[in-house]
C-alpha cells in the first residue's frame, strides 16, 4: 500500500489526474445536473454531489496511472 501510495503522489500522476477529473467530472456534471443549473435550484446538497463528482475520475485515473507504472 506504502509504494502504491508513493506513485499515486507523484506529480506527473496528480497533474494527469486532475486534468482528467476536470475534464470527464465537468462532463458528467453536465450531464447530471444540467437542468438544476439551468433553473438556478443548485443547493448546498445538490452542490456537494456536484463536487463528488470530480472524485470519481481523479481517483479512476490515478488508479490507472499507478498500476501502469506498476507494470511497465
Amino acid at each position: 500500500m506504502n509504494a502504491f501510495l508513493q506513485l499515486a503522489w507523484r506529480p506527473e500522476v496528480r497533474v494527469r489526474a486532475l486534468k482528467v477529473a476536470l475534464v470527464v467530472g465537468t462532463i458528467l456534471v453536465l450531464i447530471n445536473h444540467i437542468n438544476a443549473i439551468l433553473a438556478g435550484e443548485v443547493d448546498a446538497g445538490r452542490f456537494f454531489q456536484m463536487v463528488l463528482t470530480y472524485f470519481v475520475p481523479y481517483g479512476v485515473s490515478t488508479y490507472s496511472s499507478v498500476k501502469a507504472i506498476q507494470n511497465s
